[in-house]
């Protein structure tokens, strides 16, 4: 594809703008996107990472978590002496210590952007049949445990036979690769 301004060039910079619902495609090569100031991009002056944290450390207007003091308290790392004001403005932690310090807020936090407080990790695709296995029969365990405390016994029986099924599955994997 050629650049849309000098029609000589091969196009490297594809531009796509949104304005009041009108949508605009540039194909441009590199020196008429720099003529034309398309690689100029309008950001706030003062746009940075830790800006953006900053903002999703905010806690204006959202209640604090039960047992969790208000943002007014001054809450700091006894290791490092990293306070959460601090930690908000630079959106990095001082040290592992301040993960027990700052707790339930980034246990909120961490809901808030993740949609969980826990760690699962990935699994590569090609290794990690053996690891997937054993991940599901944790969380068939898991919901077996809750089948029984609500007392659907037969579902819960289901799922024991399919946890057991599971478990031969990986006995025998491992009896192959020895």
């Amino acid at each position: 594809m050629f650049c849309q301004e000098c029609k000589n060039k091969k196009a490297t910079v594809h531009l796509t703008k949104i304005i009041n619902n009108n949508k605009k495609e540039f194909h441009l090569c590199q020196q008429c996107a720099s003529e034309k100031g398309e690689l100029e991009f309008a950001f706030e002056p003062k746009f940075s990472i830790h800006h953006f944290f900053s903002g999703l450390l905010d806690v204006d207007g959202l209640e604090a978590p039960v047992g969790v003091p208000a943002p007014t308290t001054k809450i700091q790392c006894d290791n490092c002496g990293l306070t959460y004001a601090q930690f908000s403005q630079i959106g990095r932690l001082g040290c592992s210590k301040c993960y027990g310090f700052f707790g339930e807020r980034l246990n909120s936090l961490l809901k808030r952007i993740h949609g969980s407080a826990h760690h699962t990790g990935k699994v590569p695709h090609r290794s990690g049949s053996k690891i997937r296995v054993k991940k599901e029969i944790k969380d068939m365990r898991a919901e077996l445990q809750q089948k029984i405390a609500q007392e659907e016994f037969e579902e819960a029986a289901k799922i024991r036979d399919k946890i057991k099924e599971l478990e031969n599955e990986v006995k025998g994997g491992e009896k192959k690769n020895e």
